[in-house]
């Protein structure tokens, strides 16, 4: 293919398209640019039919830290596993892609997309969305597209949506919205906000819907110049045998669907298949036909269940359409931890603890976004016992990766500030049981867990995932989906909010024609599941604990003079170390001065206080102190009157009467109360007189300027006439 390049200009931003240049030994691959951001996205579709029962997509996106400059940290020094950031990239570009195969294709795929230039100001995830739709059209791939990604912000001064922001936009916007599909129907959202409504959620979803049409313009008309060789690709049919001995068990398989309990139900749905299996078919066709019939089993499930739903209402559970399933919820769940929160829906269990530690325990980010680090970390785990499955343990999963981060979405909005509360916050969500809605059951959860460790969110927040089930016209929105539902239905729409408005949200979407009206309606009712829930956690924990618990550190904040900040660390950091060495306390110092006193113990914190404060302290004119004597010379005494000053105590108003010698008064360590009375506005120097002078000690017959026996020519240890001349050109 030779060389082509599609420029244009949308929602006053810049993109380019372009293939046939590089990477050509793959099935397609499209250079793909917004400013200055470029990423290439590459797809390979194997030639090799797999037997299995699902499609094999697996799509990843490579973080190159020379697209920003960088230079990767830690060891090795080149880019090893993804971050989260480009884990959740990975799952952007997967969902909203995968619709677009038929079904029944069962070729792997594999989409790379990686980052060669990120300019800091545009970010390289949705773009990668229509460059793998790009490249799987350019290359003759069975791919129903255009397919497109936008990023929705709004204008907080003017209300006006925007079109894939600029990182800069995006900090001044109320509202992040992520969206992706055709020109025809909305695939995938996912959404960020602070507490919009649901109107204005719809209206960003329905403006974002129009951005993705007409970008798919922008990729056809490049698809266009592009000599485009459809490739011959099998799409396996099963034989239709198969699905007729199947399909008269339906009545069967809706039976074994009606049970509340999912163990009991999964044993029923299992035991049948497998009846169906070994009674059906002989052992020939098991052998030949095997993933076709358990292709068929499972499709035979689906339609059941949609089936019960459409016809008569009732879920696989007894509930309603709109009824939520019994709610269990316990704050302060363990003991000794900073806090906690226990919330269970159905047979979906979640423990959400919360800790709470000093800044410097916030996470660094070594990514190729613009962010450095985050104060709030919400970890997500999915252990295999959770379904009553035996599995291997490991690292978190990218379903782990992308339900935290949702709930780590929804509550940001609501955290205090990081002046107002100098923590670092880690919540981790257990999930001890799983039939559904886990990820929703976290967000619960960790609402407790906060408001249970005393963080003084500004309003609770809570979760549900939304289901659907649409066969031609008939339409029944779900709330609070459990597993199956959520597996064989159409769509998978998960709200967090508060009683103002949204918070995060997430969408998946499997079923074509679904409309911004269904839409609508589904956040209604999603509103009203939120509010039923929440009113059910406010009557367990109304609002955050007054105080924190006695494990969690207490973290004091002062201001110190940015001059004084040497002072306070110290040569090498000597000062400081001792500080923390000696009090026990954690001391952070900003470089704008502030300071934060972190300790488990409050004696501790107000000793590291104190001594802080008296290291930065500038003595006045007036001011009395209780200082320790530091030196001695023969003109007088120096006295310690904080950390980082001394002033001047002279010999002369050490007592009352004349003073020989600095010792027959003062001694090192002494303690002496002292008076500011002069401070040099040149030098800094501080003079002292002493509060409540002694009389002088008695003189033994000679004073200070005479040459009696105890003249200063005897004191000096000789004779005057045996001194040395002073040199006074020295």
């Amino acid at each position: 293919m030779n060389k082509v390049v599609e420029e244009f200009e949308l929602y006053g931003k810049t993109y380019r398209l372009e293939t046939g240049e590089i990477a050509k030994q793959t099935t397609g691959s499209v250079l793909v640019t917004q400013g200055d951001t470029t990423c290439l996205v590459t797809a390979v579709v194997s030639q090799e039919e797999k037997d299995y029962d699902f499609f094999p997509l697996t799509v990843d996106f490579i973080e190159k830290m020379y697209a920003v400059g960088r230079i990767p940290g830690g060891y090795l020094k080149r880019e090893s596993r993804p971050s989260e950031k480009g884990t959740l990239t990975a799952r952007m570009i997967d969902r909203p892609i995968r619709p677009g195969f038929p079904e029944g294709f069962k070729q792997e795929v594999h989409v790379v997309a990686t980052s060669f230039v990120c300019d800091g100001e545009n970010p390289p995830d949705c773009i990668c969305v229509g460059g793998a739709s790009a490249a799987l059209m350019a290359g003759g791939a069975p791919f129903e597209g255009p397919a497109a990604c936008v990023r929705i912000a709004r204008n907080t001064e003017t209300g006006e949506w925007i079109v894939n922001p600029t990182y800069a936009e995006q900090e001044t916007s109320d509202v992040e919205l992520t969206i992706a599909g055709t020109a025809e129907f909305i695939s995938m959202v996912e959404a960020g906000a602070h507490e919009i409504t649901e109107e204005d959620m719809l209206a960003a979803m329905e403006f974002g819907q129009e951005a993705i049409a007409e970008f798919c313009k922008a990729q056809q008309r490049f698809l266009d110049k592009c000599d485009i060789t459809p490739l011959e690709y099998k799409i396996h049919e099963a034989d239709p045998v198969i699905a007729e001995r199947v399909n008269a068990h339906e009545a069967e398989m809706a039976a074994a669907l009606r049970d509340a309990d999912k163990q009991s139900r999964v044993e029923k749905v299992e035991a049948l298949k497998a009846s169906i299996k070994e009674n059906d078919f002989s052992e020939e066709e098991r052998e030949a036909w095997g993933a076709d019939i358990a292709a068929a089993c499972k499709a035979l499930e689906k339609h059941a269940m949609r089936a019960m739903v459409i016809g008569t209402g009732e879920r696989v559970d007894g509930r309603s359409a709109t009824e939520i399933r019994p709610l269990y919820i316990r704050p302060g769940y363990l003991p000794r931890v900073h806090g906690s929160g226990l919330f269970q829906r159905g047979q979906t269990q979640a423990l959400s603890i919360c800790t709470l530690g000093t800044l410097r325990d916030g996470q660094r980010l070594d990514t190729i976004e613009p962010e450095e680090g985050k104060r709030y970390m919400h970890h997500y785990n999915f252990p295999p016992y959770c379904t009553g499955e035996v599995g291997r343990m490991g690292a978190p999963k990218r379903r782990e990766i992308g339900h935290g981060a949702l709930a780590e979405r929804a509550l940001l909005p609501v955290l205090p500030d990081e002046d107002s509360f100098p923590y670092a916050i880690r919540v981790v969500s257990e999930v001890l049981e799983s039939n559904g809605s886990s990820s929703m059951a976290s967000t619960c959860g960790s609402t407790l867990a906060l408001m249970d460790a005393g963080v003084p969110i500004s309003a609770p927040v809570s979760g549900i995932a939304m289901g659907l089930i649409k066969e031609g016209d008939d339409v029944v929105i779900l709330s609070d989906i459990q597993g199956l539902e959520d597996f064989l239905g159409d769509m998978d729409f998960k709200v967090c909010g508060t009683s103002k408005g949204i918070t995060a949200l997430q969408m998946d979407n499997k079923a074509k024609g679904l409309s911004t009206e269904i839409l609508g309606k589904a956040l209604q009712q999603a509103k009203e599941g939120r509010a039923f829930i929440l009113s059910a956690m406010l009557a367990e924990i109304a609002a955050p604990r007054e105080e924190l618990s006695p494990y969690a550190p207490r973290i004091e904040t002062i201001h110190i003079p940015v001059d004084k900040i040497r002072d306070v660390i110290g040569t090498g950091g000597k000062v400081i170390r001792a500080l923390q060495d000696e009090t026990g306390a954690t001391i952070e110092i900003e470089e704008d001065g502030t300071v934060h006193i972190a300790a488990v113990e409050g004696p501790a914190g107000e000793a590291a206080k104190a001594a802080i404060l008296d290291i930065v302290k500038e003595p006045e004119l007036g001011e009395t102190f209780t200082g320790e004597v530091v030196g001695i010379k023969d003109f007088g005494a120096f006295i310690k009157l904080t950390g980082s000053k001394d002033g001047l105590l002279h010999i002369s108003r050490m007592a009352q009467g004349r003073v020989a010698r600095v010792e027959d008064v003062l001694g090192m360590g002494d303690t002496v109360e002292v008076e500011v009375i002069e401070i040099d506005p040149v030098t800094g120097k501080i003079s002292l007189d002493r509060i409540d002078k002694p009389e002088a000690p008695a003189s033994d017959g000679g004073d200070r300027d005479g040459f009696g026996a105890r003249g200063r020519g005897e004191r000096e240890g000789g004779n005057r006439e045996h001194r040395k001349p002073r040199n006074r050109n020295r």
